[in-house]
């Protein structure tokens, strides 16, 4: 009896393990299962496709191979209905080389593989080309797994195809002063790439500019009286920050322009107002966008005057000081002088763990005798190693990258560059002010950004 009762449950249990869906649910062993197209070729971009399904018996489905679950998925409608359809949604292709996958159409134990068979993303080995005013040819390489062409968009741009792997792009020389945007088309099937192409203005041609870069924004302040609109404004009374004593206004008081172009210069002026307010300029270059990395550099006089504190600096674009204050944000101080020290020129660098609340700020001073008498160009080189100030291409100081985090390096985004003549204040200020001096007159002949 023993022997028997177990032989009973092996049985019934061997029934059970063996059993599936497809037994569970059993169809006719004549069901007609048919799937139109055979096949699904994708292009690289995101889309979807349409599958036109017929079964004969009973309810059918669809769904993604384990391999591309990832980049493909089914949705099937009606599936009880002996005609349905499948949309297949496939994601874009963002890598370099083609991949395929499969989608399963399944009726009890009928089943159909639909493959799936996307190509690469088409790709060119530069988005953005930087030309100089006098005309220069670049080749790109263009990676397509399909047949591609290219096109211009502009008169002063010539595009033509090498072989199926490169192009090469030319521009004509810009005798204009103002720089222009092109563009150029690749596209094969319905995928396009747009690179954009910006040309500078004749006015480069007597720029120099650094080795192993480019340069990608200027002003020469050449062109009309007042400035353009890369520029911002800052708006605000006295003792705004660093208890300075200056309103910083947009245009003019008591008919005197705070910032105005004069013989190729801009010009920022620092006066008393007949209402014995003192009134001065700062303004913002590209101050909603700003610049990752690059070559900063400007050619400025100082004014002189004791109260007088001038600086070329930068700051944060699109920062919000709530939640990323200063100096948690960083400050980056490519010169400043204040007129109590006539010509000591200084370059900083504030962060959380080094800034000058804590007496912790990193600086370097110079003496270069002819500060506030004679131009100089002061730049900074800004990498994700390292900050370096330069005047007159001398080496002024280094700050590098610890590695440590954002404390010591909040360096990682856009900044702005910024010029301003404060009057008074906390350093402006250190040893009194001598009213005597106004007006005053920062100077600045150019501005020159330049990037890898």
């Amino acid at each position: 009896m023993k022997c028997y009762n177990i032989l009973y449950i092996l049985f019934f249990s061997l029934i059970a393990c063996g059993s599936s869906d497809d037994e569970n649910n059993p169809q006719p062993g004549n069901v007609i299962l048919t799937c139109s197209p055979e096949k699904v070729e994708a292009t690289p971009i995101e889309g979807t496709y349409l599958l036109s399904v017929t079964c004969s018996g009973g309810e059918w489905t669809a769904f993604a191979s384990d391999d591309c679950t990832s980049w493909v998925t089914a949705k099937v409608s009606d599936p009880s209905l002996s005609t349905g359809k499948v949309t297949v949604s496939v994601n874009a292709n963002t890598g370099t080389v083609n991949r395929s996958g499969s989608v399963i159409v399944k009726s009890g134990s009928k089943r159909i593989i639909i493959p799936v068979a996307q190509r690469a993303a088409m790709s060119v080995s530069q988005r953005e080309i930087y030309s100089n005013s006098r005309g220069e040819s670049f080749t790109l390489s263009v990676v397509a797994s399909a047949d591609w062409g290219a096109k211009s968009n502009d008169s002063w741009v010539k595009v033509e195809k090498i072989d199926n792997k490169t192009i090469r792009v030319i521009t004509d020389p810009n005798d204009n002063k103002v720089a222009r945007n092109g563009s150029i088309d690749i596209v094969s099937g319905v995928e396009k790439i747009t690179v954009a192409i910006r040309q500078e203005s004749a006015e480069d041609r007597d720029i120099e500019t650094p080795d192993g870069y480019h340069l990608v924004w200027h002003d020469e302040f050449s062109e009309g009286t007042v400035l353009g609109g890369d520029w911002t404004h800052e708006v605000q009374n006295a003792g705004w920050v660093n208890n300075e004593l200056q309103t910083y206004v947009n245009g003019s008081a008591d008919g005197k322009r705070v910032t105005e172009l004069v013989d190729g210069r801009l010009n920022i002026n620092c006066f008393k107002g007949s209402d014995g307010k003192i009134y001065s300029g700062r303004v913002y270059a590209k101050v909603n966008t700003g610049w990752l990395y690059g070559y900063f550099e400007a050619r400025i006089l100082l004014p002189k005057g004791k109260g007088t504190w001038p600086a070329f600096w930068m700051m944060p674009a699109n920062n919000n000081f709530s939640t990323n204050p200063w100096p948690n944000c960083g400050e980056i101080d490519i010169m400043e002088e204040v007129g109590a020290d006539p010509n000591v020129v200084s370059s900083s660098v504030h962060c959380e763990a080094y800034n000058h609340t804590k007496n912790t700020q990193k600086t370097a001073a110079k003496n270069i005798g002819t500060a506030e008498s004679e131009y100089h160009v002061y730049a900074c080189e800004w990498t994700p190693d390292y900050l370096k100030f330069f005047v007159d291409g001398t080496e002024l100081m280094t700050f590098e990258n610890e590695g440590t985090g954002k404390s010591v390096w909040p360096f990682t985004y856009q900044f702005y560059p910024i010029f301003n003549l404060a009057w008074g204040g906390s350093w402006g200020g250190y040893k009194g002010v001598d009213e005597d001096a106004l007006p005053v007159t920062m100077k600045v002949d150019y501005v020159r950004v330049f990037q890898k």
